[in-house]
């Protein structure tokens, strides 16, 4: 897309704006060429790439424009991905995805909510950011096809430790009825068929089939774990495309490890570009939000509107870097300015520590200079 100073260079030329409200059964699509103009709706079948150009079509012969006009268009990130955005690029339509919890809203208790007032409100706000709010909304940073490929394997990985504790917490549940309190590891079923209930007698049939049936599908999670694991461990070593590069990087600083090192370069520092270190929080959701109205003035604490695996990744890393590079100015400052408080206070103070370690991480990429009083793993 042109930047907000090209939007303006094209004020004169005459662009059809369009829209699309996406669902799983149905696309609807709003099409105009300025404010003022209600907007052209229409709704086609999800995924209909068919009806959908002839739609664009259509919009452009019913408000007079040749076949080869401009169109810019925008959608809302969500179940679809990107898929969409590439193609649309691919067929020479302007297209940007936008953050839907970017959007202005109404502040009434109830708000009318439809399809077709949806689109009808993204079309308006497009033509608002087209001619400058940039501010409307905010728009997504769409990953190239290796870049989105690259983010699989940690987010797979997380998801079977999450699996992996699922199965966990259910058999040690199971047996807690009973009143037994076994451990869940390599050794489980040789161990449960060595414990006895609070009368002497052993764990019943059915409980003990279910706990067995349980424990491999842990096994199994358990053995793709440690398979992701060793392949990110080796790509970590060998591989040379840019997001392994990256993440070898930040794993040299002492205090982070293969998990976060591999994280934070795959979900943003590998292909993303930012200006300035306000930027770098936003992407996390770390940026405060204050509230400042009349006599009321107060710090409503991070806005969440970002990354989610990457701040609370580098909240986590913010406490291994106060352990581990103690002699860092960021470590020294949060004791000078937190360490004599309250739990509450520190808890707070980390949050800041995040913040301010992930934008001295992106400067130590961008420049190679390691953040101040930091040290290198030998």
């Amino acid at each position: 897309m042109q930047t907000t100073a090209a939007h303006r260079e094209y004020s004169e030329e005459r662009v059809l704006f369009l829209a699309l409200e996406l669902s799983n059964s149905k696309w609807k699509l709003g099409s105009t060429l300025g404010m003022g103009q209600k907007p052209r709706e229409r709704t086609i079948a999800a995924g209909d790439l068919g009806g959908f150009h002839e739609e664009v079509s259509r919009a452009k012969r019913r408000f007079g424009l040749a076949s080869s006009a401009r169109v810019v268009s925008c959608y809302e990130a969500g179940r679809d991905g990107f898929w969409l955005d590439r193609h649309l690029r691919q067929s020479g339509i302007e297209n940007i995805v936008v953050d839907p919890s970017s959007m202005e809203v109404s502040r009434r208790r109830r708000r009318a909510k439809t399809d077709r007032l949806d689109v009808g409100k993204l079309v308006r706000d497009l033509m608002r950011w087209w001619g400058g709010e940039s501010k409307v909304w905010s728009v997504v940073s769409v990953p190239s096809v290796e870049a989105e490929d690259q983010r699989q394997l940690h987010r797979e990985l997380e998801a079977l430790k999450r699996e992996r504790t699922r199965y966990t917490n259910r058999m040690t549940s199971l047996l807690i009825t009973q009143g037994i309190r076994l451990k869940v590891s390599k050794d489980f079923l040789a161990r449960l068929s060595a414990v006895r209930l609070w009368d002497n007698s052993p764990v019943p049939r059915g409980l003990r089939t279910r706990l067995e049936r349980e424990y491999m599908r842990w096994v199994l999670v358990q053995e793709q774990i440690l398979e992701l694991e060793r392949e990110r461990r080796c790509a970590l070593r060998t591989a040379r495309d840019r997001g392994a590069q990256t993440a070898r990087r930040l794993f040299r600083l002492r205090g982070i490890g293969e998990n976060y090192a591999w994280l934070a370069s795959m979900e943003a520092f590998a292909w993303r570009q930012f200006a300035n270190r306000r930027q770098v929080g936003a992407m996390a959701g770390l940026t405060p939000t204050p509230f400042s109205s009349g006599n009321l003035d107060r710090d409503q604490g991070i806005g969440k509107d970002g990354n989610r695996r990457l701040r609370a990744a580098t909240v986590e890393i913010a406490w291994g870097w106060l352990r581990f590079q103690p002699d860092s100015e960021l470590s020294k400052w949060f004791q000078e300015r937190y360490g004599p408080g309250s739990r509450r206070s520190r808890r707070v103070g980390i949050v800041a520590v995040a913040r301010k370690l992930l934008i001295a991480l992106w400067r130590y990429l961008e420049t190679g200079v390691v953040p101040a009083g930091a040290v290198l793993k030998t």
